[in-house]
């Protein structure tokens, strides 16, 4: 019987894909859990709909990340923070700090999630690489300057 998938079956397919299934499976496992239905052909075109919207949306979300990253490439976003003597910064700058820096001096709106770094503790300019999704990564410079 085939059958498309509404999830994740684990061993059988992910959501959306169109399965053979043994009769017996599907009628008394996956139709009545809701986890398929039964592939008739409203069923079909309605995924083939679906599939086409959701690869148009990956598409435009990638394009996007990659926009994200040509605009952050080669840049350097300066960032203010109190410390002492020896270039010892008092705390650290986080993901956090890094991503207001972003979004205030150069209007690029990037997640502290999508930011790869250590806490940084020390002044001067350090490298910051961001993962932007769909395999787009770049790297730009954060300086860390003396609050006054």
């Amino acid at each position: 019987m085939k059958v498309i998938l509404q999830q994740d079956v684990k061993g059988k397919g992910k959501r959306g894909e169109m399965i053979e299934a043994a009769e017996g499976y599907a009628r008394n496992y996956l139709l009545p859990r809701k986890l398929a239905i039964p592939a008739t052909p409203d069923a079909i075109n309605t995924m083939k709909l679906q599939d086409a919207a959701r690869r148009k949306a990956e598409a435009e979300n990638r394009a996007a990340a990659v926009e994200t990253a040509d605009k952050l490439r080669g840049k350097t976003v300066k960032v203010a923070a109190k410390g002492g003597a020896g270039g010892k910064l008092f705390g650290a700058v986080t993901g956090k700090e890094v991503s207001e820096a972003l979004e205030a001096q150069l209007g690029v709106g990037v997640t502290k999630q999508q930011l790869v770094l250590d806490p940084i503790k020390t002044f001067g300019v350090h490298t910051v690489r961001a993962k932007l999704g769909y395999e787009v990564s770049v790297e730009f410079s954060v300086e860390v300057t003396e609050e006054a």
